[in-house]
């Protein structure tokens, strides 16, 4: 039976899951602000615990690639390499935006199907993180940076009913009136929501390089250097 400890670093709230066949087995979050660097690697010895307590083989580990905070990406990304490098077991990435989408699916149950799925993570000012997607997860538009304006997928509302969802979502509020869009604000990207892709992932050999992976940043990463003081 497959066991996967999932970890998920990219936004305000840090988490980590261990599933077994598809059902979540055990999972901690800390919602307290960006503390990711403080809290991830208590989180995952107390799953290694269990683990060993249960006396389960971990098959996998699967962490969140992007996009979202680029700091806790890192932060998150560098446990699991390590993590998998040590147990000597493969390396999953998990899109963050697929993420959210895929919890979006289980969230509505009155979706037909058909319907389109639109991820958006909050970046600076007016713009998101963000993508488009079908219910088998096919991409239709994206995934990139976007500057949202009242045009922002007007195609795809011009067609479909499509749920934007995320913490970058209110933002499309403000701007986007449509019939057609509908809104999930509240969704945010944890740990046990990784569970039907890293399974996925999984049975499809579908892993990362542990020495050569990166996080989907999706925009070059920038960094900001203090000017000396006089």
């Amino acid at each position: 039976m497959s066991t996967i400890l999932n970890i998920e670093t990219s936004g305000k709230i840090c988490s980590v899951a261990l599933t077994r066949e598809g059902v979540l087995e055990f999972d901690l979050e800390n919602r307290e602000g960006m503390k990711h660097a403080e809290v991830l690697a208590p989180f995952v010895e107390r799953a290694m615990e269990e683990v060993k307590r249960k006396e389960w083989k971990l098959d996998a580990v699967a962490v969140s690639i992007g996009p979202g905070s680029y700091t806790g990406l890192r932060i998150g990304l560098s446990l699991a390499k390590g993590l998998a490098f040590s147990l000597g077991v493969p390396l999953i990435g998990v899109s963050t935006l697929k993420i959210l989408a895929v919890k979006a699916m289980f969230r509505n149950f009155n979706f037909t199907g058909e319907e389109i799925l639109v991820p958006m993570i909050d970046a600076r000012r007016m713009e998101v993180f963000t993508g488009a997607y079908d219910f088998a997860l096919n991409a239709v538009a994206g995934p990139g940076p976007m500057i949202l304006d009242s045009e922002s997928y007007a195609g795809l509302l011009a067609e479909k009913e499509v749920w934007f969802m995320g913490d970058g979502a209110g933002k499309a509020k403000d701007v986007i009136d449509s019939p057609n869009a509908h809104w999930m604000e509240d969704l945010y990207p944890m740990a046990k929501d990784m569970l039907a892709l890293s399974e996925k992932a999984l049975r499809e050999k579908d892993f990362l390089d542990i020495a050569y992976s990166v996080p989907e940043y999706l925009k070059e990463y920038q960094t900001t250097v203090a000017r000396p003081r006089i």
